[in-house]
């Protein structure tokens, strides 16, 4: 199975990142990849507010996004924002082919250093996996890769693959812990957890917008012992590996862990 990152940062506008969202699509595709994972946030990004951009799951965006899946004969995953029933929005993530939508609102809302996600997002509360390409992929959303028990969970409901759509903040070792904790939770899965991050700033010392609520980069594939299948750099990339998808199995036999 051939997957995909792309590791861009998103704007403000929902029209412009649908157009990304075409683009890079593309790129994963002429690269040969079945399965394309956007950042977290691919909609619009946290440097706006978000009730008056979110969008239901038949909105533009989406639609958009079902468009270039069937073009491009690709399952594509990103992040987005639909309104949520008390003022709030619901932080999205969808999983499409261009026919079949699956949606994850993300759990674990980001209230550390800080920071108050949920004051404009509304926590989810189901876990979501769907048959795709042979295998069944499981859905999360950045701040939930600190919490083991919902990657085990994924485990238990048979994820192969976790697709990890994330806006990683950027901060004094938060690098380390996002590879950290990417690693962690696929060997808490025993599977492959694709991470992929909004890109960081390329200049963040002549930037004063550097440390804005967007990304550092270092998307990553970890595999199912948590070895580092592939990774990048800061800057926008595309991040393209293949996975093994017998080691999954392999791995959950040598080590039960139920």
């Amino acid at each position: 199975m051939r997957v995909a990152a792309a590791q861009l940062r998103s704007t403000p506008d929902p029209g412009i990142n649908a157009g990304l969202v075409a683009e890079w699509a593309a790129r994963a595709a002429d690269a040969g990849a079945q399965l394309v994972v956007f950042p977290e946030a691919m909609m619009a990004n946290f440097t706006v507010k978000l009730a008056p951009l979110a969008q239901t799951l038949d909105g533009p965006f989406v639609t958009r996004a079902r468009e270039v899946a069937a073009a491009h004969g690709v399952w594509v995953v990103a992040g987005m924002f639909e309104p949520a029933d008390d003022g709030r929005v619901h932080n999205t993530v969808i999983a499409t082919d261009g026919d079949r939508v699956h949606h994850y609102r993300k759990q674990h809302l980001y209230d550390s250093f800080g920071s108050q996600e949920s004051k404009t997002v509304k926590a989810g509360t189901d876990l979501v996996t769907f048959e795709a390409l042979g295998t069944r992929i499981g859905l999360a959303t950045c701040y939930d890769v600190r919490f083991a028990e919902q990657f085990i969970n994924l485990r238990r409901a048979g994820a192969e693959v976790v697709c990890l759509p994330t806006s990683w903040a950027p901060g004094p070792q938060k690098v380390d812990q996002w590879q950290l904790l990417v690693r962690a939770r696929a060997m808490d899965a025993q599977a492959f957890v694709l991470g992929a991050d909004q890109a960081g700033d390329p200049n963040p010392d002549d930037n004063p917008k550097s440390r804005a609520p967007l990304g550092v980069g270092y998307s990553l594939v970890a595999g199912p012992l948590g070895e580092v299948v592939a990774k990048l750099g800061a800057n926008d990339d595309l991040m393209v590996a293949d996975l093994d998808l017998d080691r999954v199995p392999a791995a959950r036999a040598a080590i039960p862990m139920d």
